[in-house]
């Protein structure tokens, strides 16, 4: 080993060492419990940035560290790798979007490898290829012909920079997720998944997932928004239909001033046809719903209801709102509970009921608030009313304009009707041809001259191959899964080897996934289930969502309308103010720029940082343990490259310690440990009680707490004490090499490269991925029986020192562990120490002299 600590000749060496080994291989073992650790799918934009770093970074020291505890460890990786964003820089770039993405994949995957993550890459996957959308085509026939998925038109999210649909998940105020334009509504045909048939159980089963946040789990609580109710059946006078109103609570009953009805609700259909207002008005609200209008609208329809109960009628309004965010058709009028109710009321002349009790009589019965259970009871009964719940979640929309992307396995007949292909035609994939010529071409100019690839016909059946493709959160909500049995090629999923694997015991990933990818598969695993393909009811057993790793930004927006993030690496700073913020800035050409704050790196915004360059200049282990060291996983990491330099001289100091230290060639290999241990002095004994207590709090907080920057720091004050600490014997030698095996065994999962080598150079013969997690050395030091000593500095109180009771008589021996103690050592390091005054059994006054 060289004096001179050089991560680029290190690194590269024990990764080839891991490459030829395959030192990270994971195969099912009966005989050792799993642990499946996983970080989120990766989408190959091109390079990795640090909040990518982060993420695989996490999930990398929980997956070394478990596998230093003796189990069986599986961490792979893939590449989401369909998309609009590789379909867009093919047509920017004048390239083949699939030559594109493995152009990314294979540079991003040279980085990770840099970084010495313990992936297993025999297990990667690559969405795009057709060994694996094969069996998300095979999935979506099963579904359809079990009636779980559909085709409508329907009015969809539309962005009109992307052209394309956007989920509701993926429209934040109105506004495009990626590119920031403004959405409008748009009626199209489209595929749409059941996840409303699961939302029941989506919300009640995030009661067993006890290792998520509760941060998340609220989320999705919100998200999915049960609201519990009753839906009230009344006939419309003089008429022979009926109509359903939902009311929130059975109180409201008897003050129901008026029935709002939605525009497109199936009553006015044949109304409208005779009854000019009424349609006039039909036509200004889908009007309204085109461009998006935030404008209420209202007419008397001059139609009234009948309650069935006290045969009161009831006027009905016509709306173009009920709810932004359920499907309620039908409600009710309450001017003295809502505002926006007391305002249609007032317009229309209707009068304002105020009964604050339930006081009803049927059938010579009185039901009031002290029977309303009764009352709820008599009407179910009755088919008057039933409960009802509505969710705010709704189906998913999982088509998609673009090509890039999962062919979807359908054929649309001359006839409208839908053809589904079989397993036999599987997989469906677009023709070279179409990515190959005229990449700058659009989706529908691809499509039309392609033309002859989307005809069918087949016996008879004349149609066109379906033009839309699968959202690619469908590729990202089973990937987990497939991890399980990659190369399969026979089946979905084996049974076997996801019963063994799943669920995913760890996950990493964003909190920005809350509401999508959590949420899709969190349902698509339940859909598997439902179908046989695997056994438990979750996916994922805990769930760490890192936070974001934030860097300036910068954009201009064209005429257009169209949001340009421009590199920090291309900007100028022309002037800050006197809190040094940002108020002039330019990038490298002279064009003015609009200076966005510190957000997350991302491609999107383009303010990632490579960390090939910061990889090359400190190492990938300065790297790993500063980003760990940084701040707790779940806070935001705010990038600055001179919080790097700090872990770099940290890495530095221990390697030079280590090299010293080892050059005293002490002949250690045949000694007894336990009995050695047993025979240590007093001072010999704190060291190694306060090692214990290290490994104690270190495996605390990576394990249970998953504060990993605790961690480091405590790994730190132990080293900076085995360091100082002064070598006077044998015994001494030994305690201290003991303790940097315990160093570098504890830094293994933030360092891996460093703590190879160093491993070695100790005197071990194994390599050190195969060793075992440290363990504590009982040096019979009984705390158990203590007491306590008031530790004076000068006369006042400082500390409470527990002190073992066979020390009780030896002023010596108590003034050896106090001093040895980690609080009063560190404290006294800048006094020089004058006497001791020694009150027995009470009081230790340190008496100093700066």
């Amino acid at each position: 080993m060289k004096k001179e600590y050089l991560p680029e000749e290190i690194e590269l060496y024990v990764q080839k060492i891991w490459d030829i080994n395959k030192t990270f291989k994971a195969t099912e073992d009966k005989h050792k419990k799993k642990f499946y650790c996983l970080s989120m799918l990766p989408y190959p934009s091109g390079k990795l940035h640090m909040g990518h770093v982060r993420n695989y970074t996490i999930g990398d020291v929980i997956a070394r560290y478990q596998r230093m505890l003796g189990k069986n460890v599986l961490h792979p990786i893939g590449w989401d790798a369909f998309g609009l964003p590789a379909e867009t820089a093919a047509m920017n770039n004048n390239i083949r979007p699939d030559v594109w993405t493995n152009n990314n994949i294979n540079y991003m995957k040279k980085q990770l490898k840099l970084l010495g993550f313990s992936f297993d890459w025999d297990r990667e996957i690559t969405t795009c290829h057709s060994d694996y959308y094969r069996w998300e085509q095979w999935f979506f026939l099963k579904l359809y012909n079990h009636g779980l998925v559909y085709k409508k038109i329907s009015p969809v999210n539309w962005c009109p920079i992307d052209q394309t649909v956007l989920a509701n998940e993926q429209v934040h105020n109105n506004r495009c997720w990626r590119c920031n334009s403004k959405v409008i509504k748009k009626s199209i045909s489209q595929w749409f998944l059941k996840i409303t048939n699961y939302a029941e159980e989506l919300l009640n089963s995030l009661k067993k997932l006890h290792g998520w946040p509760q941060k998340v789990k609220t989320m999705q609580i919100n998200w999915i928004g049960k609201i519990e109710g009753l839906e009230v059946n009344f006939n419309i006078f003089n008429s022979n239909d009926k109509i359903q109103v939902f009311i929130k609570n059975i109180y409201f009953y008897i003050n129901i001033c008026f029935i709002k009805i939605l525009f497109n609700h199936s009553l006015f259909s044949k109304i409208s046809y005779v009854n000019t207002k009424i349609n006039n008005f039909i036509k200004l609200c889908n009007l309204s719903l085109q461009i998006n209008s935030i404008e209420e609208k209202s007419i008397n329809s001059e139609l009234f209801a009948i309650d069935s109960v006290t045969k009161k009628k009831i006027p009905i309004l016509i709306v173009n709102k009920i709810s932004n965010h359920y499907d309620i058709q039908a409600s009710i009028g309450m001017p003295t509970h809502n505002k926006p109710d007391l305002i249609l009321a007032k317009k229309y002349n209707i009068p304002i009921i105020i009964n604050k009790n339930i006081n009803l009589t049927i059938n010579n019965f009185n039901y009031n608030k002290n029977n309303i259970q009764l009352l709820i009871q008599y009407l179910i009964k009755h088919n008057i009313i039933k409960k009802k719940n509505y969710y705010r979640l709704k189906d998913w929309s999982i088509s998609r304009q673009r090509l890039w992307g999962t062919p979807i396995p359908v054929i649309i007949l001359n006839n409208k009707k839908i053809l589904p292909l079989t397993e036999k035609d599987l997989p469906i994939s677009f023709p070279s041809r179409i990515f190959s010529n005229n990449t700058q071409q659009n989706y529908n100019k691809k499509i039309n001259d392609n033309l002859n690839w989307f005809k069918y016909n087949l016996n008879g059946k004349k149609g066109i191959r379906e033009i839309n493709t699968f959202d690619t959160f469908i590729e990202s909500s089973w990937y987990y899964a497939r991890y399980t049995c990659p190369k399969n090629n026979k089946e979905m999923l084996n049974k076997s080897s996801v019963k063994y694997w799943l669920p995913v015991d760890q996950y990493i990933g964003g909190i920005e996934h809350a509401t999508m990818h959590l949420i899709y598969f969190r349902f698509f695993h339940k859909l598997m289930r439902d179908f046989n393909l695997l056994e438990n009811d979750e996916p994922v057993k805990n769930l760490l969502c890192q936070g974001m790793v934030l860097a300036d930004s910068f954009y201009y927006i064209d005429q257009n309308n169209k949001y340009h993030w421009i590199s920090p690496d291309k900007v100028i700073i022309k002037k800050r103010d006197k809190n040094n913020n940002i108020i002039d800035v330019e990038d490298n050409t002279g064009k003015k720029l609009i200076y966005n704050g510190m957000i997350k790196m991302s491609k999107s915004k383009n303010n990632g940082i490579d960390p090939k360059n910061i990889i090359k200049k400190y190492g990938a282990d300065v790297l790993r343990i500063f980003i760990m060291f940084a701040a707790p996983p779940s806070i935001s990491l705010k990038w600055k490259e001179s919080g790097i330099k700090g872990m770099s001289r940290f890495l530095k100091k221990i390697w030079k310690f280590i090299f010293q230290h080892n050059k005293f060639n002490c002949n250690i290999e045949n000694i007894n440990k336990k009995v050695f241990y047993s025979k240590i002095n007093l001072k010999q004994k704190l060291l190694q009680e306060y090692i214990n207590k290290i490994i104690i709090k270190v495996s605390n907080d990576i394990e249970k707490k998953q504060i990993f920057n605790t961690a480091i720091s405590s790994i730190m004050l132990l080293v900076n004490k085995i360091i100082k600490y002064k070598i006077s014997s044998l015994e001494d030698h030994i305690i201290i090499h003991d303790a940097l095996m315990v160093i570098i065994k504890m830094l293994y999962p933030f360092t891996p490269h460093f703590s190879f080598v160093l491993w070695k150079y100790i005197g071990n013969n194994n390599d050190i991925d195969h060793e075992t997690w440290p363990t504590v050395i009982n040096t019979q030091l009984d705390m158990k029986n203590s007491f306590n000593i008031v530790v004076q500095l000068n006369g006042k109180k400082k500390y409470i020192i527990n002190i073992p009771y066979s020390y009780k008589n030896s002023k010596d021996n108590i003034k050896k562990y106090i001093f040895n103690h980690d609080k009063i050592s560190k404290f006294i390091l800048n006094y020089n120490v004058i006497k001791t005054i020694y009150i027995p059994n009470k009081i230790f006054n340190i008496v100093t002299k700066k």
